[in-house]
């Protein structure tokens, strides 16, 4: 299926995958809210544990994005064989990848925090918190691959179905299990660990249900390639290696941010944890034009029209401020009314207000540099991202250090660090879209 590069078009690649994107981020604010009202500790190491499960999931996100740039690659070649091998060989890579993080992360979870956290209660409430996490990833890996096919044929509507299914089930369980209801133990921060996996699994049934009850697999019979591909899997690593590391880098520096705010004291901390919901909700429509860039871009290029590549990136971007700043607005003027859905405790709804309102600000320079970056990703040079990436998190993480570790300042003041980093990202991206040496990048 070739794309056409109108606003429309854009749109309705969009919109799908922001609401798709939305609904997990309701379930992650439910969650929030939930443990908010349990305890102030445990909301906090939820952002210590939370931040490092995403690192996790980042992982398998990389690989997903390098699998969804090869089959639009394919899809705008029009060679759905081609698709089909690529994500056959993709869910094996995925369990292997899945089961590996899985060990790494029970063995090196109790070294990681035990060394960087500073209260014993936090380092005892994280690991056990992770101990248990971990067990969703190959649902998760497994979920984030067969929505890259969906996005990558142009059919993301699709997900909406499966992040739907997870947000119900984990809003359900956290209920259940984080307060003990319906006859079930009161189990607080394992509770939700427990109801995010019920979740993912639920996710990952739907989507797959989805591709062999729509027939999907008729046009792209994936099960004509059950031999692992090594060639392939080589030239997948080739793309999406410096994926994850750039990955692993953006969200590493975020788990570095909250290890130094935990130095600063448990209402620092969750106040947050709170915060970081924000990117969630306004990341849905951000990161739903991201996704669309990358994969229109790389479509686009498949038809042999490098040429309207970078009107293309220009389009999405204003699209994605406009409907960024849409959300911001509200979020400016009725902070308190926001923050009140996570809390009641007047104290730490009031002390977060400050940082609520840089982080509002920081997402909208967020909503272009995710596109632009995206821009380049679409391109399939991804070694060229990672140098990026590596760039912006070093400025990023070196303010983190003088204005959090060393100079102890307000949380707002922490929070600033969104601007050196998005900043920096946006700089380096058109920098290397406008000299036009991605051109004749082949994947």
């Amino acid at each position: 299926m070739k794309v056409s590069i109108s606003n429309r078009d854009i749109i309705k690649l969009a919109a799908p995958i922001s609401l798709a994107l939305l609904i997990p981020q309701i379930s992650f604010l439910t969650n929030t809210a939930f443990l908010g009202r349990y305890g102030e500790r445990e909301l906090g190491v939820n952002g210590v544990g939370g931040i490092f499960y995403l690192m996790l999931s980042m992982i398998g996100y990389g690989l997903s994005i390098g699998l969804q740039i090869q089959m639009a690659r394919r899809v705008g070649e029009r060679n759905n064989d081609g698709v089909a091998k690529i994500l056959s060989n993709g869910m094996r890579l995925s369990v292997f990848i899945a089961l590996a993080l899985m060990v790494l992360s029970l063995w090196l979870t109790p070294i990681i925090f035990g060394l960087s956290l500073h209260d014993s209660n936090n380092i005892y409430l994280t690991i056990n918190y992770l101990y248990i996490r971990v067990w969703g990833l190959p649902f998760l890996l497994l979920s984030q691959l067969i929505n890259a096919f969906f996005i990558s044929i142009n059919r993301s509507r699709f997900l909406i179905y499966g992040y739907s299914a997870s947000a119900l089930m984990n809003i359900l369980f956290d209920y259940t299990l984080i307060f003990g209801n319906f006859g079930f133990p009161r189990m607080g921060l394992a509770g939700a660990a427990i109801a995010s996996i019920i979740a993912e699994f639920a996710s990952f049934i739907i989507m797959y249900g989805i591709f062999y009850f729509k027939q999907f697999y008729r046009q792209y019979p994936v099960h004509l390639y059950a031999a692992f591909d090594f060639k392939l899997s080589k030239r997948t690593f080739k793309v999406s290696v410096p994926l994850i590391v750039q990955f692993l880098f953006s969200i590493g520096g975020w788990q570095v941010f909250f290890i130094f705010v935990e130095h600063l004291g448990d209402i620092d901390l969750a106040a947050s944890q709170i915060l970081r919901s924000l990117f969630g909700i306004i990341g849905a429509i951000t990161w739903a034009f991201a996704s669309a860039t990358s994969t229109m871009v790389s479509n686009t290029i498949g038809q042999r029209k490098q040429r309207e590549v970078l009107g293309l990136i220009y389009k999405i971007a204003k699209l994605s401020l406009f409907f960024t700043a849409i959300v911001c607005v509200p979020l400016l003027l009725f902070p308190h009314q926001f923050l009140a859905l996570y809390t009641n405790d007047v104290n730490l709804l009031n002390f977060a207000i400050p940082s609520m309102r840089v982080i509002v600000c920081a997402t909208l320079i967020m909503s272009i540099s995710t596109v632009a970056f995206n821009g380049v990703v679409g391109t399939g040079n991804t070694l060229i991202n990672l140098t990026m990436e590596i760039t912006s998190v070093g400025a990023y993480l070196l303010y983190c250090y003088i204005i959090i570790e060393r100079l102890r300042s307000p949380l707002y003041v922490c929070w600033m660090s969104e601007f050196v980093y998005w900043s920096s990202l946006i700089t380096a991206s058109l920098i290397y879209l406008k000299s036009g040496r991605w051109k004749g990048k082949k994947i």
